[in-house]
């Protein structure tokens, strides 16, 4: 049962485009996630973990589908294969002021394959299509599919070809493409983001045969010139892992793929206005802080003394502290070891 009003939904002017977004992502790209990526990056695409029919249909709107207004643009990704159930949530995803509406066709994972949607979907392109035509004609939001180039062994160009054609008759004009195969038995999703090779060569096909569909591409793509490379041939690129464990890349995003101005942010600025949001979170919803931090701890990668400080926002021992006193422990270490001193962090929080 829906318990709060919806966010209105966003200009359609102001609707996202493509050209470089942050992927759907199991347990990462929740709402406290997305919140993170827009103060680094104020023009990428965000999308929501995948939230299936059935939890729409039978469980609490209001949990899945809440976000933050800052977060725009913001896509919602459905996982389904009933086109009733799907039109449904895709009008719940524009209520609730989604800027897109996205139909997960390429997650490979067991669980998903049991309720016979995700990557196994490639197999059906009739039905797909079917269940993207009954989300258009009820929204006005873009739906949009991302998938796969193929599924198991099948490797054929056509295979991935016919299903975008199918589907684009349907009414998508927009195919997120991961660039592998999903192997639908014998591997782990894990495994299946990285032990199928990349075929990009697939994805620019695609893109030369069917010219006035956006095409996008996603997989194995972690630096700005690899970005560049892709947006040579294609019309964006969406990133997955890289943008979650190395998120300060995205504070050059706006700059290096949007020619925007930079936002002139520090990875301090962003921390102390995560802290900010932490306390938000805690007075309106009783949320720990722990469950906010954890997306951040990739912001220090790669500088001095950034593994204690991933360990104090890691240490569940100091919960019951504000987190804006979280945050000055985090930045004592420098300043301990000055003073020679060595320690715990759970000592210094009760000096």
């Amino acid at each position: 049962m829906q318990v709060e009003p919806p966010l209105p939904p966003t200009d359609p002017s102001l609707r996202p485009a493509h050209r470089l977004s942050v992927a759907p992502m199991m347990d990462w790209t929740d709402r406290h996630c997305r919140y993170f990526h827009r103060l680094l990056s104020r023009h990428a695409l965000l999308y929501t973990e995948m939230v299936t029919t059935g939890a729409l249909v039978h469980g609490d709107v209001a949990r899945h589908l809440r976000f933050n207004a800052e977060e725009h643009p913001v896509a919602l990704q459905l996982g389904g294969s009933e086109p009733a159930d799907l039109a449904h949530c895709a009008q719940l995803g524009e209520q609730w002021g989604y800027d897109e509406i996205n139909l997960n066709c390429g997650c490979p994972s067991e669980r998903v394959q049991r309720g016979a949607f995700g990557a196994c979907l490639m197999a059906e392109p009739q039905l797909v299509a079917d269940c993207v035509k009954a989300m258009v004609d009820v929204v006005d939001v873009p739906v949009t599919v991302k998938h796969r180039i193929g599924i198991d062994k099948t490797e054929s160009y056509e295979f991935v070809r016919d299903f975008v054609g199918a589907v684009s008759e349907a009414g998508c004009q927009t195919f997120i493409v991961h660039a592998r195969n999903a192997w639908l038995q014998g591997l782990s999703p894990k495994e299946n983001r990285e032990v199928p090779p990349l075929r990009y060569e697939l994805v620019y096909r695609l893109k030369r045969e069917f010219p006035a569909l956006v095409i996008v591409i996603n997989g194995g793509i972690t630096t700005g010139e690899q970005v560049a490379a892709q947006l040579r041939e294609l019309d964006g690129v969406m990133v997955g892992r890289e943008a979650y464990h190395n998120p300060w890349w995205l504070a050059s995003w706006d700059e290096g793929f949007f020619d925007a101005a930079p936002a002139g942010q520090t990875r301090e600025s962003v921390e102390s206005q995560m802290v900010d949001y932490m306390a938000r979170q805690a007075v309106e919803h009783g949320t720990p802080w722990p469950s906010i931090a954890r997306h951040m701890l990739g912001l220090r990668h790669g500088l001095p003394g950034s593994r204690r400080w991933r360990q104090v926002w890691s240490d569940h021992k100091l919960k019951t502290l504000h987190p804006r006193e979280v945050m000055a422990l985090a930045h004592a270490p420098a300043w301990a070891s000055e003073v020679g001193t060595s320690r715990p962090v759970t000592d210094l929080a009760h000096a």
